[in-house]
Formats: structure tokens, sequence, C-alpha cells
């Protein structure tokens, strides 16, 4: 992590799962400054007395900035002297969205617009932006205001010259264990004797670490072009295997209730659409969706075309690497978080 020597980053929306584990990454590194950029005061004491007791020696560099990216004038104050950006911000709840889905667009797609504006004018070099797989073909308002937070992303980058700002996208899936994610609430619900609950059984989801996702928007940070969408080759599984490896890993005898699908929710995810195999890059372990560079000239492209189309197809939690039980339990047991809460469990 050497390009990120003495530098500052920035991290909006900073407190949530996302930060606290590029916190854990980068700390300890000869990183100079990271700046954590959220609406709320508690979880930022919670993590500033959190990283003083668990990293007292790098625990100065983490500087704390109240704010909304809601607010132009607010990111712009966390803004001055930042090299770099990792964009984390957003409103990621599928129901709360539904619901609320004006609230979803002042954070997910005005918000990054602000981000994006405030950082082109501080000339901040490298911006790497969080989405997901909720954005390919959405179907939720979540989904639609990260997909339309991927257009404003694309069409800032073609508004500033990359060597200048540089500013790129990652999408995933589900991270295992993140704030709000299905696993805690399971865990939860079998500590307190009860049932756990599930949408529908035949579900399927891609699953993530918060390190693969970290190594992501690294991988992004350090590879991508101004302008692209770099998406990882996650594997997946059903509800319903998640659901067993978690109930066999703390109690085998819980019940696993069905309680039906929630407003918004597709069968399964997808990560690379078909439309963007057409241009898209096999990198091995990621995909490159590069941006499209043509202007608003449409009148050549009567005249000029390529007829020759990418042989990629489209990459969703359907056809992906379909886990099992076991490595399921394998992938959960590779968590802390879930190698703590076992522990405890099983010391009661």
């Amino acid at each position: 992590m050497s390009n990120f020597n003495g530098k500052t980053l920035l991290i909006t929306g900073g407190t949530g799962s996302f930060g606290n584990a590029v916190l854990n990454r980068f700390l300890n590194s000869d990183i100079g400054e990271i700046r954590i950029l959220s609406r709320d005061e508690k979880k930022q004491d919670d993590m500033r007395h959190e990283f003083q007791a668990k990293m007292p020696e790098a625990s100065a560099k983490i500087k704390f900035f109240i704010g909304d990216v809601r607010d132009i004038n607010s990111v712009k104050n966390a803004m001055h002297g930042v090299d770099y950006i990792f964009h984390a911000a957003a409103l990621k709840q599928v129901p709360s969205c539904e619901f609320f889905p004006i609230e979803a667009v002042k954070t997910n797609v005005i918000g990054t617009e602000n981000v994006l504006t405030a950082a082109i004018e501080a000339g901040v070099k490298n911006i790497v932006c969080l989405s997901t797989d909720k954005a390919a073909y959405p179907v939720n308002a979540m989904g639609t205001s990260k997909a339309m937070m991927e257009k404003v992303i694309v069409a800032k980058s073609r508004t500033v010259a990359p060597e200048k700002t540089k500013i790129c996208c990652t999408r995933y899936g589900n991270v295992m264990c993140s704030r709000g994610s299905v696993i805690p609430l399971w865990i939860e619900q079998i500590k307190a004797g009860n049932p756990i609950t599930i949408t529908e059984p035949s579900m399927t989801r891609f699953i993530m670490s918060l390190d693969e996702a970290v190594d992501l928007v690294i991988f992004a940070f350090e590879n991508g072009v101004s302008g692209d969408i770099l998406v990882q080759k996650a594997p997946a599984c059903t509800i319903e295997t998640l659901a067993k490896a978690v109930t066999e890993l703390f109690n085998p005898k819980t019940e696993i209730k069905v309680i039906g699908i929630r407003h918004g929710e597709k069968m399964y995810e997808t990560l690379l659409t078909n439309e963007e195999c057409a241009n898209a890059f096999d990198l091995g372990d990621f995909y490159r969706v590069p941006s499209d560079k043509r202007d608003l000239n449409y009148d050549k492209y009567f005249k000029e075309g390529d007829t020759e189309r990418n042989p990629l197809t489209e990459f969703n939690s359907n056809n992906t690497d379909l886990l099992n039980v076991e490595q399921v339990k394998e992938k959960l047991l590779s968590l802390r978080y879930v190698r703590d809460e076992l522990a405890a469990w099983e010391a009661k």
C-alpha cells in the first residue's frame, strides 16, 4: 500500500462496516491521515474510543468530521488537503428506501454529486465510489438510486482530466456481517431462542467478506481507469443454504421460518449485465466495465460502428459458483465476527 504513504484518505460514511474495515487495514500502515465524514456523532465517538483502545499508537491519525453528503458545504469542510476518497456514504436498506425513495435520491445520487464536485474543486487525485449489485437491472428504490449514482460517477469522470482526478466505481454483492445485514440478525435470534426468519429459501445472493470488499476498492484504486466500474467475481449461495450454515454452527435445532419476500427484493442479483458485457474486460478475478467515451455527436454512429461483440455473458448470483452448506460454513468461520460470537455462545 505504498501509494498511501503519507497521504490523506477521506472515507464518507466512514463509521459504517466498510469504514471500520479500512481503518483496521490501513491504520498501522504509513498512511498520513484518515478522515471520517459522517452524520452520527455517537458512532464517531464510539469509533474514536474503540481505536484509541485497540490501536493507541496509530489512532491519532483518525480525524472526525461531522457532516452530511447531502450538504455540499459540509463536504467541502472535510475536503481540504485530501489526496484520496473512498465514497461509502449511502442509504442501503431496501425496505426503508422503498418507503422513502426521495431520501435515497438525496443521499445516494445528490450526495454523490456533491462529493465528486467538491473533490474535483479540491484537486483530489483518486476517488473510488461504492455501488451494489442492486444497481444492475434495478427493481427497487435503493437499486434505482444506486444505478443513478453510477451514471453520475461516469458522467463526472468525463468532465475532469483523469490525470487531475481519477473517478472509479466498484459494484459488489452482500457483505457478510456488515451492519444491518442478515447474519447478525440470525445470530441474535438464535441467542434469544427464537426461530430464524428467512424471506424465500431459493433466493440466491452473492456473498463476500468485508476484507474482500476492501480488496475490491483497493484494486479499483490501483488498476481502474477513470469512469470504470469494477466488479469482483464473487460466489453465491441460496438463502436456505446460508441459513442452514448459520444454524449448524450455532444451534442445529433452531427452526428456520419462511416469512416471504419483502418489498423490492429480487430472486437473484446481477453484478454484470448483458448490455455491459458488450464492452467489459475479464481481468481474472474481476470484470472491468469501461465508460462510454463517445460524445453527443450521434450523427457519426450512422457512419461508424463496430459489429464485433464481446463473448462475455451476464454474471449473476444464479450462474456464479454456488456454495454448499459446508463451503458457506468455512467462509463464515473466516470472519472474526462469527468466530467471536461463536466463542461467546459456546462459553455460555
